[in-house]
């Protein structure tokens, strides 16, 4: 069992941690570059970045950092290690719902405005996506996600202590 434990933990730490660096990436970088392109390369870009981080390895660690969670919770021994681990959770579901509730909606309404070369108003679906609002709320998952990566950073220091 102290095995499948110490596992579970070290899962949800690694994909939660990569979760905070993809929405910290977005946060810091990626918005910020294409908030200074024109309407084309924007809409263009952003459906080309949503339609490809759709792959394995994002979805092992966006659904793994949540499953992982999920489990060491479950598996958690004793009360110093399941608070840092039940915090992690909840900062997690948080950002899950956010994703799934107003990033994703937000991303495929752009990505059903169509192709760049055959939007008749580039300017105008720009500015139905929303880029501020949009970042606002990556600004909450990459915030949430980060503290969570904290709290099961902890939690293997508290892990770690318990031996």
């Amino acid at each position: 069992m102290f095995a499948l434990r110490v596992t579970a933990l070290i899962a949800a730490t690694m994909t939660t941690g990569l979760m905070a660096g993809v929405f910290g990436l977005y946060q810091h970088t990626v918005m910020v570059g294409l908030g200074r392109s024109d309407d084309r390369t924007f809409v263009g870009a952003f459906q080309a970045l949503d339609r490809a981080i759709i792959n394995p390895w994002f979805m092992i660690s966006f659904l793994g950092a949540l499953l992982f969670t999920a489990v060491s919770a479950f598996l958690s021994p004793g009360a110093r290690i399941l608070p840092w681990v039940l915090a992690a959770l909840v900062l997690y579901i948080i950002v899950f719902a956010v994703t799934i509730g107003i990033n994703v909606p937000m991303n495929d309404a752009l990505k059903a405005a169509g192709a760049p070369d055959q939007i008749p108003d580039l300017a105008a679906a720009r500015a139905t996506f929303d880029e501020a609002r949009w970042t606002a709320w990556n600004l909450v998952r990459t915030l949430a996600t980060t503290a969570a990566f904290g709290c099961l950073c902890w939690a293997l220091v508290v892990r770690g202590e318990l031996g």
